[in-house]
């Protein structure tokens, strides 16, 4: 029982935080005048700070179970890669026009569907594709064509752009919504296989996000601040928004590895993450919005996105079992 509750309170910060990450980062981007760089860098500095400093000091402390390997590092870093650039597809969609209300939905409702098509291509497990899997594609498309369809404005938002300049401002978000979804699907598998590499470590995987967080989120936008003409610094407003979206990020990241640290199957907790993340971060995007009143067809749209969404993770053709692994050093070996 009280490993049933460490899962559920798991489960809970992973939701809580991963809703939060987009309206919040959306704060800071606002406060900073629409600057794409600034809180980028902010979120970066975040996972560092929580993905690198604090689980550093706790492997040199208290060690952990694992090693590391070359294999362990490569694809850890690559899943921090992913992540990270999925990141800046959030703040770019922002950043043409898109709003929390609606681009959180099609973000989590396309993500987990990514996740599951590309861990069926590595698994080669497509062939046994049922119809409740491919009823759960219908309803994420349906849903994420009607919640961009129907997504509320503000005032007379809508009406005083030209039908060109909505087209192009709505291409312009769903081609970044789409990069983060691939980005964001992508990341799980390949951390895992990171994971995997390194004999089962929690604590090293998590530290090589960390660092390709820094590479990507810090370094190489630092460099490159002083070529963006728009927005600037803003203290404590913008730089504090951005900071705790990053350190939303992070958590929601850790709230899963705990999960299954406590006992949690990917069966359950994934549907549980993907499917109530994104309404967390509808309900926080309106309470902030304020003067915004979607309509039902909007709501329809979420809950198509959401139900498919946890349909796809949950009727996902399974791999095949896999014949029993040589011995361990022969494992230890090639993992190196």
């Amino acid at each position: 029982m009280r490993a049933m509750s460490a899962v559920v309170v798991s489960i809970a910060l992973a939701v809580m935080s991963w809703g939060s990450y987009i309206p919040v980062l959306h704060k800071g981007q606002t406060a900073m005048d629409g600057s794409r760089l600034r809180p980028f860098i902010c979120v970066g500095l975040a996972y560092c700070l929580i993905a690198v400093v604090v689980p550093l000091a706790m492997l040199v402390a208290r060690g952990e179970k694992g090693f590391w390997s070359r294999k362990g590092l490569i694809y850890s870093l690559a899943g921090g890669a992913f992540g990270a650039v999925g990141a800046l597809g959030v703040i770019m969609a922002q950043n043409a026009g898109g709003k929390p209300l609606f681009v959180i939905p099609l973000i989590f409702g396309c993500a987990p569907v990514v996740n599951t098509l590309f861990t069926m291509i590595v698994n080669r497990s497509y062939r046994e594709v049922g119809p409740a899997f491919l009823a759960g594609l219908i309803l994420v498309v349906s849903g994420a064509v009607t919640v961009l369809i129907f997504k509320p404005v503000q005032g007379q938002e809508a009406g005083a752009q030209g039908f060109l300049a909505a087209v192009t401002s709505s291409l312009q978000v769903l081609m970044w919504v789409a990069c983060t979804a691939l980005c964001w699907g992508i990341y799980g598998p390949i951390l895992h296989k990171g994971q995997a590499a390194m004999a089962g470590s929690r604590l090293r995987p998590f530290i090589c996000v960390g660092v390709a967080y820094m590479v990507i989120a810090v370094l190489i936008p630092f460099a490159l601040l002083e070529s963006e003409t728009q927005g600037r610094w803003d203290w404590p407003q913008g730089i504090s928004y951005s900071l705790a979206a990053g350190a939303a990020g992070a958590l929601g990241a850790l709230g899963i590895i705990m999960a299954f640290n406590f006992g949690g199957k990917p069966v359950y907790v994934m549907p549980l993450v993907f499917g109530g993340a994104p309404v967390v971060g509808t309900i926080i995007s309106m309470a902030i919005a304020g003067d915004v009143t979607p309509s039902p067809y909007f709501y329809a749209g979420l809950i198509a996105v959401a139900a498919g969404a946890v349909t796809v993770l949950v009727f996902a053709p399974k791999p095949h079992a896999h014949p029993a692994a040589p011995q361990r050093a022969a494992a230890v070996a090639a993992g190196r």
